[in-house]
Parts: structure tokens; C-alpha cells; sequence
């Protein structure tokens, strides 16, 4: 399983995404452009130590990140959807994919994924942070598929 983040804009929460994935067992793509230098000390800050823990593949578009990860099914998590995270059954080799965090994803993205899930919460917010709906959605998925670090 393997988390995407969409032209992600905070280098914390990219680290922090990062460290979850290294805990967790999941790969990460970063699809660009990046809201940030790479070489930017608050991811590394964010990730620690764990960042030699993780597999991150940056990639140069979407165009490209399709390309790489052909033939896996790429999930959307997005306030706009009606299908609650909880109530989809997820697969082994699923990408989970958020969007960048000021304005999610462009249509372009929205219709090539194979589904559209949002986190459930209350009405009167506006939505999660960006790490937090990774770790929400990481720890569901991989529950549901068995593949729970012990």
C-alpha cells in the first residue's frame, strides 16, 4: 500500500506523512511541483531519523506518477465525496491519495482516480490536516486488508 500526496504545499506535513509511512510500511509518492525546496529542513525535521525508513518517490507530474504506478487502483480521499472511507473495502496494493492542501486536486486527477472516499467529521469544520487524514486513512486500509505492523 502506498500513500500519494498531490503537489503537497507543507513541508512538515510531507514529513510527518513520511515518518507515518516508515511506521507504518507504506511507500510514499510525492507528485510535483512541491509547495517548498526539497532539500527544506522542516521535512527532515518532521521525519527524523525515520526518513531512512521509507521509500519516497517523487515524481515530475501527475502524468508521470500515472505512468509509474499504472494497473494500481488510486483512491481519493476529498471532502467532496459522498462514501465514507470506513464503508470501502480497500486492497493491498491501493494508493491513497490527498491532495494538495489548499485546494485538494484539479479535475484533471479527480476523474482519473478509481474511487472517491471522504473521513467522516463533523458538519460545522472544514477538514482535517493533511497528515492526519494519511494517518486516519493508512491505519483503515490497512486494517481492513490485514497488513497491520505488529
Amino acid at each position: 500500500m502506498r500513500i500519494a500526496l498531490f503537489e503537497p504545499e507543507i513541508a512538515g506535513n510531507v514529513g510527518n506523512v513520511m515518518r507515518l509511512g516508515a511506521c507504518m510500511g507504506a511507500g510514499v509518492d510525492l507528485i510535483e511541483p512541491l509547495g517548498f525546496p526539497w532539500d527544506d529542513r522542516r521535512v527532515r525535521r518532521a521525519a527524523m531519523d525515520y526518513i531512512d525508513h521509507v521509500e519516497v518517490v517523487r515524481h515530475a507530474s501527475f502524468e508521470a506518477f500515472r505512468e509509474a504506478r499504472a494497473g494500481q487502483r488510486l483512491v481519493l480521499f476529498t471532502t467532496r465525496a459522498t462514501q465514507s472511507s470506513y464503508d470501502f473495502a480497500y486492497r493491498p496494493d491501493d494508493i491513497l491519495l490527498f491532495g494538495k492542501e489548499s485546494a485538494g486536486v484539479t479535475d484533471e486527477v479527480r476523474a482519473a482516480v478509481d474511487a472517491s472516499v471522504r473521513l467522516p467529521m463533523k458538519a460545522e469544520v472544514r477538514s482535517l490536516n493533511l497528515a492526519t487524514c494519511a494517518g486516519l486513512a493508512l491505519g483503515e486500509a490497512l486494517r481492513q486488508t490485514g497488513a497491520l505492523p505488529a
